[in-house]
């Protein structure tokens, strides 16, 4: 069976979950059928893969524009798949397309949902109607759709009401326990000048309103003063997303502070990560969040909000603290000042208690390795293909 799996990202060019879910699925899938990668992007060197740029002529586009300039290429690439499976709204349209023009059944896996990622406007435009537009369009004539949570399916028949319910499954996200280990080493935070007998607060993630990071900036106000805080921050959204971060983090009044904007090797990341007291996950809208887990297969305790898919992960009071959040249409807080105190409360919580953190740190990379296997979940991907041919 011939797999075409299409995405916008793909190693090395990364730059959420839904590139890290493609690089593990594609490897475990590669054993069990023919698969082939079509990513956008820069050429990779990898044998299967094949990347897209914008196509000539759409250089100064709208940037919803070029993504469905790249999905025409995709999609005329797919001619002779079996499958098409598709990733985000960057290339559903690739599926939508190829199944078409060839009559292929077309997967979609919704990692988050357009109608629930308002914010977009701030940073398309126009272009967010175009992109909203092309996912609807590619979800409702799916031959099947896959959650990655639970709370996620539950999003999808809400925004799309049209799909039957019975074509969505839910099959989570994953984490590779040998590759996310804890790591003894620090030399890495030797690197960042941090400091290791005093504990530390970690965010990972890009600088977009889903990631919550704003409010994790009002809530360290209130950390504890002998905290760090540890921010691996980068790729803004737009430039007032970028002006307004860097205002909140020049106006801590604590020392402590690192903010790392470049993009980290993994090693680096999960070095980081392992010497954490505590891993905050601060996010407004969240269909699973695989940082969660890469955090737990670490073995750091994780306070995280209680949104989305993130409760499917995070067990409150075992391998973490869950935060309750009172969410607008906007998937903003109703009341982010006390939004933000109840985060510190939590974070405070694990602060004061490293024999807690530790226990709940034993727990979460207990827990990621007993649920969550990338190769049972490429199994169970390859159950549901099979249902479709």
């Amino acid at each position: 069976m011939r797999v075409d799996l299409l995405s916008r990202e793909y190693p090395p060019e990364v730059y959420g979950g839904a590139g890290v879910h493609m690089e593990y699925l594609a490897g475990q899938l590669r054993r069990l059928a023919d698969v082939r990668v079509r990513c956008f992007g820069a050429p990779r060197e990898e044998d299967g893969v094949a990347a897209y740029r914008v196509p000539g002529g759409l250089e100064t586009a709208n940037p919803a524009l070029q993504v469905l300039g790249v999905d025409l290429e995709m999609a005329a690439a797919c001619e002779g798949a079996d499958l098409v499976h598709s990733h985000t709204w960057y290339a559903n349209f690739a599926g939508h397309l190829a199944k078409l023009l060839y009559g292929t059944p077309h997967v979609v896996t919704t990692h988050s949902l357009e109608p629930l990622r308002p914010w977009k406007a701030e940073q398309l435009g126009g272009g967010y109607t175009l992109s909203s537009w092309a996912e609807r369009t590619a979800l409702a004539s799916a031959d099947a759709v896959i959650a990655v949570s639970a709370g996620m399916r539950r999003d999808v028949l809400a925004a799309y009401p049209e799909i039957a319910p019975d074509r969505v499954s839910v099959i989570h996200n994953g984490i590779d326990t040998a590759e996310y280990a804890p790591d003894p080493g620090l030399d890495v935070l030797a690197k960042h000048g941090i400091d290791p007998a005093r504990p530390y607060v970690v965010f990972v993630g890009r600088i977009t309103r889903q990631k919550g990071l704003v409010h994790l900036l009002r809530a360290a106000r209130s950390f504890a003063p002998e905290a760090q805080v540890v921010l691996c921050a980068g790729a803004p959204d737009t430039p007032e997303i970028a002006a307004e971060v860097r205002g909140l983090v020049e106006g801590l009044d604590r020392d402590g502070v690192f903010w790392i904007s470049e993009m980290l090797p993994k090693p680096e990341v999960i070095q980081l990560l392992t010497h954490a007291r505590v891993f905050v996950c601060p996010s407004v809208y969240e269909p699973m969040g695989i940082v969660n887990l890469e955090a737990m297969a670490c073995e750091t305790a994780v306070v995280a909000t209680a949104t989305g898919g993130i409760p499917e992960v995070v067990a409150d009071g075992v391998t973490g603290l869950l935060v309750p959040i009172d969410q607008g249409a906007d998937g903003e807080p109703y009341d982010p000042d006390r939004f933000a105190a109840d985060l510190a409360e939590r974070v405070n919580e694990l602060l004061g208690d490293a024999a807690r953190a530790a226990a709940m740190g034993k727990a979460g990379r207990e827990r990621a390795v007993e649920h969550f296997s990338w190769q049972r979940i490429a199994e169970r991907t390859m159950e549901l293909y099979a249902t479709l041919l």
